[in-house]
């Protein structure tokens, strides 16, 4: 290879190197899953991990998720990868649904439905343990692609910080670097790649801002175009991530949780912080927003459908209306004032909570409290699912390392009364252990292809109101261990 390739090459793989190092996306031991669609983006990463394979410590394998939206021409992509896997001497993991069939049963759109399905694979390769980390390859033009499209459709600050470099066991070592510099480092190597047609669809806004939009920005108005949007976003994520700690904070030291509901006081609604320097009004109005965003996605599981319009509509219900008025939101939503409180609470019709509670009963419903010793066990039979559940409470200090990887460990300081043990309800949500979002327990199922038959008697732990954990998923993050937990809560099930 000439001297000024290599160097290209070596250049390249220390820039992904530094990226990785700086954000921790792997550490020693890590076995990395790339995901590999056959397109030149994830080929790259491939071939720049294997070169990185011993600096890093880590150990490869390749994942392929086949959408079978392209007949033939999916197959084939598939088929590709397993002979780059094969030829590289490494293990390769297949996952293949019809894409088309899930949006049409679900209703969602085909790329949502792709996004979802392909990621649910990602999910279950990483809980199976055959990989800690999915390795994928966005890129600096796919971060500008997506903080544009958040603009042209609509977006805040959040929408701005585009794509995450890290969620989960999801990184991106890839979001500093061009889409051409990796096709010019493929093509040093003499490493073929596959190319997928419907990238270039212009019928797809994202092909239009890939195909028009951005080379338009590129030649009139600036040859960085790219770097200064993937730049924006991470500025954006940085602002994000500090008002959502700080909007975490409020929310825990305002919020009351009450029997499925949600209660704050007005005057600590309007007013979340105490605040002497200048420019108070602007920043309490930005508090005050997000923790009525936060309280929403809180009761309902996410935030689809609640608009700037809507939380304009509960701020004047806190600061304009007189007790007794509410407001209705999206999703069923429903928020009152009572004297000096907001409510937030699900709207339920007598009609409709009568027949669900038929249904629940039908389905074998369960509800037992659990009273939780300081030290030791509580056992809870449950004949319904013909299991007996022990809640260990042990010394987290002493039997950290025998138990600091257990799925099911919570926080006994952090678990508030009453703790139910419960069959499954619809809208049971929380926020598994290392996500930045609330997730509905019917989406996991979903994701962990758990029969329909068997969900209805799915166990769930409630804390004061919350979901801590259920059976198979990762735990609540706000009941998580954390490395001041003094005491754990171990939750083994065991079949009569």
């Amino acid at each position: 290879m000439p001297v000024l390739r290599q160097r290209s090459v070596r250049s390249l793989a220390n820039r992904v190197f530094e990226t990785i190092r700086q954000a921790r996306m792997l550490a020693p031991g890590d076995r990395a899953g790339i995901a590999v669609s056959g397109g030149a983006d994830s080929v790259a990463l491939l071939r720049i991990l294997e070169g990185l394979r011993d600096r890093l410590g880590i150990a490869l394998l390749i994942v392929h998720f086949n959408h079978r939206l392209r007949g033939a021409e999916s197959d084939a992509d598939a088929q590709f990868v397993e002979d780059l896997a094969r030829a590289r001497g490494l293990e390769c993991i297949v996952g293949c649904e019809d894409v088309s069939a899930a949006a049409a049963s679900n209703k969602w759109n085909l790329e949502d439905a792709a996004r979802r399905l392909r990621y649910a694979f990602f999910e279950r390769v990483v809980a199976e343990g055959r990989a800690t980390r999915i390795v994928v390859a966005h890129t600096a033009d796919d971060q500008a692609e997506t903080v544009l499209a958040h603009i042209l459709r609509g977006t805040g600050p959040a929408g701005l910080a585009g794509i995450y470099p890290a969620v989960g066991s999801i990184v991106r070592p890839l979001l500093r670097e061009r889409r051409e510099d990796l096709r010019k480092y493929l093509r040093d190597l003499g490493q073929t790649w596959r190319e997928d047609a419907t990238n270039r669809d212009l019928s797809k806004q994202r092909a239009r801002i890939r195909e028009q939009l951005v080379p338009v920005l590129e030649r009139d108005f600036s040859p960085r175009a790219v770097n200064h949007l993937a730049g924006l976003a991470t500025l954006a994520r940085e602002e994000e991530i500090f008002w959502n700690a700080l909007v975490e904070d409020r929310f825990r030291a305002l919020v009351r949780a009450d029997q499925g509901t949600f209660g704050i006081r007005i005057h600590d609604l309007l007013a979340p912080m105490d605040l002497s320097a200048g420019g108070e009004a602007a920043a309490l109005r930005t508090v005050t927003e997000r923790l009525i965003r936060r309280i929403y996605r809180e009761l309902r599981g996410g935030l689809g459908g609640l608009t700037a319009v809507h939380v304009e509509q509960v701020i004047r219900l806190a600061s304009e209306s007189a007790s007794g008025r509410r407001a209705e939101l999206p999703g069923g939503i429903l928020v009152q004032r009572n004297f000096g409180d907001l409510i937030f609470s699900r709207t339920q019709r007598i009609g409709r909570r009568s027949r669900s509670r038929k249904t629940l009963s039908e389905a074998n419903a369960y509800l037992y409290v659990v009273t939780l010793p300081t030290q030791g066990v509580a056992t809870v039979s449950v004949p319904e699912l013909n299991s007996r559940f022990y809640l260990k409470v042990i010394d987290w200090s002493i039997s950290e390392r025998d138990t600091k990887g257990d799925s099911a460990a919570l926080d006994a300081d952090l678990l508030r009364e009453p703790l139910i043990l419960r069959s499954w309800r619809p809208g049971d949500a929380f926020r598994p252990r290392g996500r930045r979002q609330t997730k509905k327990l019917k989406e996991m199922f979903l994701a962990g292809r758990v029969p329909s038959r068997d969900r209805a008697c799915w166990p769930v732990l409630e804390s004061g109101g919350r979901v801590a954990w259920a059976r198979g998923m990762p735990p609540a993050e706000e009941f998580c261990v954390r490395d001041d937990t003094q005491s754990g809560v171990v939750i083994e099930e065991i079949q009569l």
